[in-house]
């Protein structure tokens, strides 16, 4: 049995890692030498030419996004890698550790169900995809919430899907645990699943808000227990939607992280959810239908911003809940947010056939100086992440081009004080690494 995803989602600006590119690198860093290691006809890279392996650093805690180590440098996540042959088996979740320089790929790890998760009813899943990263036990080290597949025979309640994976000195070595999903916390027959973090109540512990069923959202409060029990949890709390989508943020500034909660019934429509003092119960601003929702700082108001993306073209709500309205003639159907150019002001990475990026100003976002990132690999290309990869208070840009099931790259292009330098990536190397276990 394959859990469905939500292939709809929701960005805001963010933070992350990047590190300089070297002989050892599986692919070039010229947008020149990256296309002809990617052409066609050549047969994907294997694990004996991937950099050295390294070890993980050893860190001591951090209050940074995605850092599983805690050294305070950001780590990167592949849910997608590259496999031996097409149709292959998922390899699992990749991991690619960060660094004073940025992203070190010698330094990564892959998660498999083999060896990460935990059985149910004496089977090991065989789906492992990442959902949510956030320090649920607040110690410093980042943690990692997965789905799996567990054995269900569709009678009752099923199971509950998801597993946490917790960060330690040496990353995420662990065996993971079952998320404990109190019975009261439950409704319905449906999947716990679409796991969001953030500080829904403003007590400065990361919380989990879940799909319950329906329109009933799922909320546990953290902090959690290394063994997946939530500090407490409430009954189901109605929702203008059925899909949770993060990542949560304080949109309004009030102390309270916020989400977005999307409808399933193929309208696609979205509202903001207020948190406050008993977590995610308010809802805010309603927005109109299309695929994708991000939020940012995109102009001068006191609140945060929202774009949300369709297929011929980009609605904006300027300084929520006010949400005065606009328009971006530009279509993109996927969205991302995150500040290039260290101004304090969201760009907005708008991407479908192609990715361009628009600039924040104080009047809000413009197609004006709009900058098209082509990464000179041959195929497809996907948004993989946006944050600060190289410490430099900027953020960057990773995407991952890739033909088929056999052949990618993955590239880091750096942010800068005119914006994003979408010319050399910093860092560019394939996944297929990760063809070499663990």
């Amino acid at each position: 049995m394959m859990l469905t995803r939500c292939a709809v989602r929701v960005r805001m600006a963010g933070a992350g890692t990047a590190v300089l590119c070297g002989a050892l690198l599986l692919v070039s860093c010229g947008p020149t030498q990256h296309a002809e290691s990617a052409g066609h006809g050549t047969p994907p890279v294997r694990a004996a030419n991937a950099p050295a392996k390294l070890p993980v650093p050893r860190g001591k805690g951090s209050d940074v996004a995605d850092d599983f180590n805690g050294d305070g440098h950001r780590d990167l996540v592949l849910d997608d890698l590259v496999k031996a042959q097409a149709h292959a088996d998922d390899a699992g979740i990749g991991i690619v550790y960060g660094s004073a320089r940025g992203l070190t790929p010698g330094a990564r790890q892959l998660l498999s169900p083999a060896k990460q998760a935990v059985a149910t009813k004496g089977q090991l899943p065989a789906v492992f995809e990442a959902e949510a990263t956030c320090d649920l036990d607040g110690d410093g080290f980042t943690d990692l919430v997965v789905s799996t597949d567990p054995p269900y025979d569709g009678q009752g309640q099923p199971p509950v899907p998801l597993q946490v994976l917790f960060g330690s000195p040496s990353g995420l070595t662990g065996k993971a645990v079952k998320l404990v999903v109190p019975a009261r916390a439950r409704a319905g027959n449906d999947w716990p699943d679409q796991p969001v973090c953030g500080d829904f109540d403003g007590d400065d512990a990361q919380d989990l808000v879940l799909h319950a069923s329906g329109s009933r959202l799922t909320y546990l409060r953290g902090p959690f227990t290394q063994k997946g029990a939530p500090k407490a949890a409430t009954a189901p709390v109605p929702a203008p939607g059925e899909l949770p989508t993060g990542p949560a943020t304080d949109v309004n500034r009030d102390g309270y992280d916020d989400l977005v909660v999307r409808t399933a019934d193929g309208t696609a429509t979205s509202a903001l959810v207020l948190g406050g003092p008993a977590g995610p119960t308010r809802t805010g601003t309603l927005l109109p239908a299309g695929i994708d929702v991000a939020l940012g700082r995109f102009g001068k108001g006191k609140a945060l911003d929202a774009v949300i993306g369709a297929m011929d073209g980009t609605a904006l709500r300027y300084d929520l809940p006010t949400a005065a309205r606009a328009t971006l003639s530009s279509p993109g159907s996927m969205l991302d947010t995150a500040d290039f150019d260290g101004d304090g002001l969201s760009e907005l990475v708008s991407s479908g056939s192609r990715i361009k990026v628009f600039r924040g100003r104080t009047a809000g976002l413009s197609a004006s100086g709009m900058v098209t990132v082509e990464p000179g690999a041959v195929g497809t290309t996907r948004v993989l992440s946006v944050g600060d990869f190289d410490g430099d208070g900027r953020a960057d840009l990773a995407v991952r081009t890739y033909q088929g099931e056999t052949k990618d790259s993955v590239a880091v292009f750096p942010g800068a004080r005119k914006g994003l330098l979408s010319t050399e990536p910093t860092v560019a190397f394939s996944t297929s690494e990760f063809l070499e276990a663990g």
